[in-house]
């Protein structure tokens, strides 16, 4: 089975970022063959900045290798790396027709909320279908909100192997768990659009500040309160074992404790579990030519399968 993931390099990752994706993108790479790329053609629809996008795409590398991406078990690479992606969009932009396009939620969600509608983001999902077509894969996780992402993948190479013959391998949606949903310092799902974030590499003392300025309600200290729907329980339960979390349950049900006390355990549970991963970050960070083997290596192993597919739809369609 092959799986392929690929992440917008558009600002430091957060928490939700982690445990709604991220992390389950990495627990694939155990697969048969995984592909993980730094979508940086795609975030050109939203930054227009050079030295932004080359640094955040970059930002983006040392990230998924920190949190465990192993170059050794999974292909790592730049998406404008694979140039074959690119032509391959437009094989399949040849065939697509333009009412699949305007049905795609993203972009009727954008254009109502005034994003200017520029090709580039209508035609967001062909770029996409490319992505994943061109490494044959069987497998791309995704967001329950995102699966149209994957039909209208699927519906591009089924209407592309009914004019030329089967060239693509059909790709199926692996919804991940519902934990995307989790909480920022407002209640609210964490986004960045909310400004309601904590970022993963933030050093201990903001992301401490941050914790403690989440949002709690006023009921008075003595009172029992019920853990579950709660949201700052729900955030100190994604880093505690069974054994914490069930302690800290107990805290809530027994009352006579302030929000507080809750915070700063949730602050030091939250250090203690990407501190791992921030040691490994810094070792990366100042091995700026071990990260360009990797990926260089990740670029070259994704042309070589990106190429094979590029040429049979090549050929299939008569530019060959």
């Amino acid at each position: 089975m092959r799986v392929l993931s690929g992440l917008q390099p558009t600002g430091r990752p957060h928490w939700g970022n982690y445990f709604g994706a991220i992390r389950q993108y990495i627990e694939l790479q155990d697969e048969d063959e995984s592909y993980y790329f730094i979508a940086n053609l795609h975030a050109l629809t939203t930054i227009r900045d050079r030295e932004m996008l080359l640094n955040y795409s970059y930002e983006a590398v040392l990230d998924f290798l920190a949190l465990g991406l192993d170059p050794n078990k999974a292909v790592l690479f730049i998406q404008s790396d694979v140039p074959e992606v690119s032509e391959l969009c437009w094989l399949l932009m040849a065939i697509t027709p333009k009412g699949l396009l305007e049905r795609c939620v993203s972009y009727k969600d954008k254009e109502a909320k005034g994003i200017a509608s520029d090709t580039g983001l209508f035609t967001y999902p062909v770029l996409q279908a490319a992505d994943i077509l061109a490494y044959d894969a069987d497998v791309v996780p995704v967001g329950e909100d995102q699966t149209q992402h994957i039909e209208v993948c699927r519906d591009i190479a089924q209407r592309f192997n009914h004019l030329f013959g089967e060239v693509f391998v059909l790709p199926k949606a692996k919804v991940l768990e519902a934990t995307a949903k989790v909480p920022g310092t407002d209640g609210e799902k964490m986004s960045k659009s909310y400004n309601n974030t904590i970022e993963i590499f933030d050093e201990p003392k903001p992301m401490k500040k941050r914790i403690m300025r989440i949002e709690t309600d006023s009921r008075p200290m003595e009172d029992p309160k019920e853990p579950e729907g709660d949201h700052l329980y729900q955030l100190f339960s994604l880093f505690a074992d069974d054994s914490a979390r069930e302690e800290m349950a107990a805290m809530y049900r027994r009352g006579n404790f302030g929000y507080g006390e809750v915070k700063k355990a949730l602050a030091e549970a939250a250090e203690n579990y990407f501190a791992p991963a921030r040691e490994r970050r810094a070792e990366f960070a100042a091995k700026p030519e071990t990260v360009k083997e990797i990926l260089g290596d990740g670029a070259a192993r994704a042309r070589k399968k990106a190429g094979e597919v590029l040429l049979r739809a090549q050929k299939a369609c008569g530019v060959k």
